[in-house]
């Protein structure tokens, strides 16, 4: 079914919500997937908290489950490597600040749901592709996989099979880099984060 771009975009960070039975419970990657969705059903255990709470929750699960120095150095792409050894800890600091307050904003959509995920886990190459599916309770469902490495580290996630969480943050950091450089991608990873952050909820 196709899926709507509200929904679609609330997903990529849906807490999933399955019988033990359904993991391939001997799979370190599945482990990984699994610790991260308790993380986020605990965010959303009385409903919706606010935003700056939900972060507190997913952030050190977030931290453990995705490699996100080997993200920012994929979406930030040729230019890392002119980067001085600070510039790279301050850009990988930001990164993960943005994208662990993207997730914790999504999961306020992401409410209500029915998540399932699958025992079969596909291999690629030292890469495994832990597969979910998203069902929305108007019955609308997705693809949600989770791409995990050799160090049962979550490196990007895939909704619907082709929509990598990595190449949208590849994209939005191209401007920022082209502009100014390490600064410019940190500064705009701040902003983006502080920005969800001082919003206010929708009614």
């Amino acid at each position: 079914m196709r899926l709507t771009r509200r929904l679609a975009a609330a997903l990529i960070a849906a807490p999933l919500l399955v019988p033990v039975s359904a993991w391939a419970a001997d799979d370190p990657a599945v482990q990984t997937v699994r610790d991260l969705y308790a993380a986020f059903s605990a965010a959303l255990k009385d409903g919706p908290s606010p935003l700056p709470a939900r972060v507190e929750v997913v952030g050190p699960a977030m931290d453990k489950a995705f490699d996100f120095p080997a993200m920012t150095r994929i979406a930030v792409g040729s230019k890392w490597s002119s980067f001085t050894p600070e510039q790279q800890a301050a850009v990988t600091d930001a990164f993960k600040r943005s994208l662990t307050v993207t997730y914790a904003n999504r999961l306020a959509r992401a409410a209500g749901g029915k998540f399932d995920v699958t025992s079969k886990v596909e291999e690629r190459g030292a890469q495994r592709v832990v597969p979910t599916r998203v069902t929305a309770a108007d019955g609308d469902d997705s693809e949600v996989d989770f791409v995990v490495n050799a160090d049962n580290r979550i490196q990007d996630v895939l909704l619907n099979g082709d929509v990598s969480e990595l190449a949208a943050q590849r994209t939005a950091l191209s401007a920022p880099l082209k502009s100014g450089g390490a600064d410019g991608a940190v500064k705009f990873l701040r902003q983006r984060a502080d920005g969800m952050l001082a919003a206010k909820p929708t009614p």
